[in-house]
């Protein structure tokens, strides 16, 4: 059952042409939800690779140990190096 609020939205989006009852709407909104999930899928399916390489280089000694008072900056410079390419680019 949808609320108050969310009846009104209904009722504005076909009033306005935009779809032609509510059902269509209905069907819209379930189509957004499932390309969310898709997307927080692929999101989380590139973390865990991501993780997985980084386990990966740490076992196999590659990295850099950054002290604390300097990890700021070194993570700032990972960000502009991270920005290079990207402004080649556009």
């Amino acid at each position: 059952m949808l609320s108050d609020q969310q009846q009104r939205l209904v009722e504005t989006l076909v009033q306005s042409g935009r779809y032609q009852n509510a059902s269509e709407v209905l069907r819209d909104g379930l189509r957004l939800i499932e390309e969310r999930e898709r997307l927080q899928a692929a999101k989380l399916a590139a973390l865990r690779q991501a993780a997985r390489k980084g386990w990966t280089d740490v076992s196999a000694g590659r990295y850099v140990d950054v002290a604390d008072d300097q990890l700021e900056e070194f993570v700032g410079q990972l960000g502009r190096r991270a920005a290079q390419p990207a402004k080649t680019l556009g």
